[in-house]
């Protein structure tokens, strides 16, 4: 399949590459969202925590990945992004995330943000398999093998970024934490480290109250250091 590429050749998969695909995911989470844009946070992570052997395990997994023919991907696949038109046709909105790939990272994704009940899944899953191996045959090789891997991945990925945003999110001008939102935050990042604790490497499910500990906690121990410096 014939794909114009904007990426870095670096960071190019050949077709069918389904483990390179995710290795390179797991990857850039690891160096970029984590090592890199998440340095400043690192203080924030060891207090509930996380580090970074989940995506480290996971790098491994990847290299297990049965091979599936790539297809356009959509990134974010969820509710929101759905629309069905006056004329009942249905339309997929917001594809800023898209990228040329495993097919069954869409089905992963999909799954994950919309965290739905065991039987509904199992449902949801049937109707893929169905619909991808039609449009694109062979890109279903393997599914049930291998979505267990990407979801983990979803998952640890989601935490890593959760935790980035709810910092940003509590912080208020002067590097004041705001109080009101911490309880709002708290719950996401409990809820994502919950659905992420199986994952090779991540901690425990937290409570609600260690979560808020963890960021109150790293919020006065920034404000110190910013003290002292100055």
């Amino acid at each position: 399949m014939g794909v114009e590429r904007i990426c870095l050749p670096e960071d190019r998969t050949e077709d069918g590459d389904s483990a390179g695909f995710l290795a390179r995911l797991v990857r850039f989470t690891h160096h970029r969202v984590y090592r890199e844009h998440g340095a400043p946070y690192h203080g924030l992570f060891e207090r509930l925590g996380v580090g970074d052997a989940a995506m480290e395990g996971l790098a491994q997994q990847a290299d297990r990945l049965g091979s599936r023919p790539f297809t356009l991907v959509h990134g974010d696949l969820h509710r929101q992004n759905f629309i069905v038109d006056r004329q009942g046709d249905l339309w997929t909105i917001d594809w800023e995330l898209a990228l040329f790939g495993d097919p069954l990272y869409d089905l992963a994704t999909h799954l994950h943000l919309m965290r739905y009940p065991e039987r509904e899944q199992e449902r949801i899953c049937r109707i893929w398999e169905s619909a991808v191996e039609g449009a694109r045959p062979g890109a279903t090789l393997g599914w049930r093998r291998d979505l267990p891997v990407i979801l983990a991945y979803k998952r640890a990925q989601s935490v890593y970024t959760d935790v980035i945003r709810g910092a940003l999110a509590l912080e208020l001008p002067g590097a004041a934490l705001n109080w009101r939102a911490l309880p709002r935050v708290a719950r996401r990042v409990r809820h994502g480290l919950a659905a992420a604790h199986e994952v090779q490497g991540m901690p425990a499910a937290p409570t609600l109250r260690q979560v808020s500990s963890a960021y109150a906690g790293w919020f006065r121990a920034r404000a110190r250091l910013t003290a002292s410096a100055s």
